[in-house]
């Protein structure tokens, strides 16, 4: 087995880094663009993003299933790195050149972008992108590592992109043209990392298995992924993770804007340390995974963010308190953060050793189901609250919203990740792979032999 070095393992957090300055922005800044520099209503951008879910979502198993039958001389997953990377620079950039015409067109021309990036383009990166990590290694330890580096290198793309856009944009005249110029500046840099990822990280599982893997029926393929309980488990993991980016990263900007009063370096300032905490926690995880096991951790780190929270509820106007419980919360949520993917590869073989064929890329693309679904419904809800509570598309200029839309704002900020790391919690006291998977490596090792 082909020794994995720390190069390796940054390279391989690159790939996911890339991804992050495009989809961050998507999960984040792109409503607040919609609703106030092209002036689309909230209810529109919302449903334009739940029915591209319902596509995404299918996505998501097609490729995997694709992938599986990939063939090429770099492989089954790595190949697809190097092949969408232009065209996902491309598709990043047309979502903000919204044609200023009819709600109508534009709600059309959203649509049509936001399904090319999303639904086809990130999903034919990001499917064979999580299965390359299962690829690369079969120790759960070494894809442990894996999953950290890619944690604590990916959120660099959010710096890059969310952390940085609004103050670029209000240097390039703080309209639409200059938020075009800025994902310009950020595709670039997604390209490269891509490329970077791909040439370092290579595919070294060959076991004889793997070889007639695609004489296995894809109706076989799923009923091993239906019955599999572990994959529900992290898939509703994976969920929580993203989902609880989605309404940090979409109500926090409006927060700042109409509570804090500020729209230039707060929400910078907050998402900034809240991602630099996350990455440092996913440093510190790995000795603690060695003591406690990955499923232990996450579970105290579930139980951090929901107490931090909670107390945010006692003083949620003053922006320097606010600072405090990001960074207390932020510890909690970097332990999902950092192990989710080590899960993933295990739930990869769990399934292996359950049903005697492997399916990295059937598991990674049906668990990617839960991540584009969960920041989709996340997404349409907090557009649909916003709408029913009277919020007011500015188009650029100020103007007063009624205290319904502010007091929606603060509660969707407030109350929505209570309520997913509660959910959180739950899954994780019903995941109990870790302790079985000292048995299930030494029965594979066995059989193998």
């Amino acid at each position: 087995m082909k020794k994995i070095t720390n190069k390796i393992r940054i390279a391989y957090g690159c790939g996911d880094a890339a991804c992050n300055i495009v989809y961050g922005m998507v999960n984040t800044l792109l409503t607040l663009f919609y609703t106030d520099y092209v002036g689309i209503s909230p209810i529109t951008i919302g449903m334009v993003m739940l029915i591209s879910r319902i596509f995404d979502g299918s996505s998501d198993l097609i490729m995997g299933i694709v992938v599986e039958r990939t063939k090429s001389k770099w492989g089954k997953a790595r190949p697809w790195l190097l092949w969408m990377m232009v065209p996902y620079g491309i598709a990043a950039i047309l979502l903000f050149t919204v044609p200023h015409t009819s709600e109508f067109i534009q709600g059309i021309y959203i649509f049509v972008t936001y399904n090319l990036l999303t639904t086809v383009i990130y999903t034919a990166i990001n499917v064979p992108y999580g299965a390359l990590s299962a690829l690369m290694t079969r120790d759960s330890y070494q894809q442990d590592l894996l999953s950290i580096f890619r944690m604590i290198i990916s959120p660099f793309g959010r710096i890059i992109s969310v952390t940085f856009t609004m103050p670029i944009v209000k240097l390039f005249g703080n309209d639409q043209a200059a938020w075009i110029k800025t994902m310009g500046l950020w595709v670039v840099i997604a390209m490269a990392l891509l490329l970077f990822c791909f040439l370092k990280c290579e595919e070294t599982i060959t076991t004889e298995q793997k070889k007639t893997v695609e004489k296995i029926p894809v109706l076989t393929h799923l009923k091993a992924l239906v019955k599999n309980k572990y994959f529900w488990c992290v898939l509703v993991l994976w969920t929580v993770q993203v989902t609880h980016m989605t309404i940090i990263g979409t109500s926090l900007p409006y927060y700042c804007k109409y509570i804090f009063h500020n729209d230039s370096w707060m929400y910078s300032v907050l998402y900034f340390a809240e991602t630099i905490v996350i990455i440092l926690g996913a440093m510190v995880c790995p000795m603690f995974i060695k003591k406690w096991g990955k499923r232990n951790i996450t579970l105290a780190g579930a139980v951090v963010a929901i107490a931090a929270q909670v107390c945010l509820m006692l003083n949620p106007n003053n922006f320097y308190y606010m600072f405090a419980i990001t960074l207390i919360r932020s510890a909690g949520v970097a332990q999902l953060n950092a192990t989710v993917f080590g899960m993933l590869g295990d739930v990869v073989e769990y399934s292996y050793w359950k049903n005697g064929f492997r399916q990295e890329s059937m598991i990674f693309g049906g668990a990617s189901l839960g991540f584009k679904v969960g920041s989709g419904i996340a997404s349409a809800v907090i557009t649909s609250l916003m709408t029913a509570s009277g919020y007011i598309s500015s188009q650029g200029a100020n103007v007063v919203q009624p205290g319904s839309a502010i007091s929606m704002i603060a509660d969707i900020y407030k109350w929505g990740p209570v309520i997913i790391w509660v959910v959180a919690a739950i899954m994780l006291v019903i995941y109990k792979l870790d302790r079985e998977m000292p048995q299930i490596a030494e029965e594979l090792a066995n059989r193998e032999k």
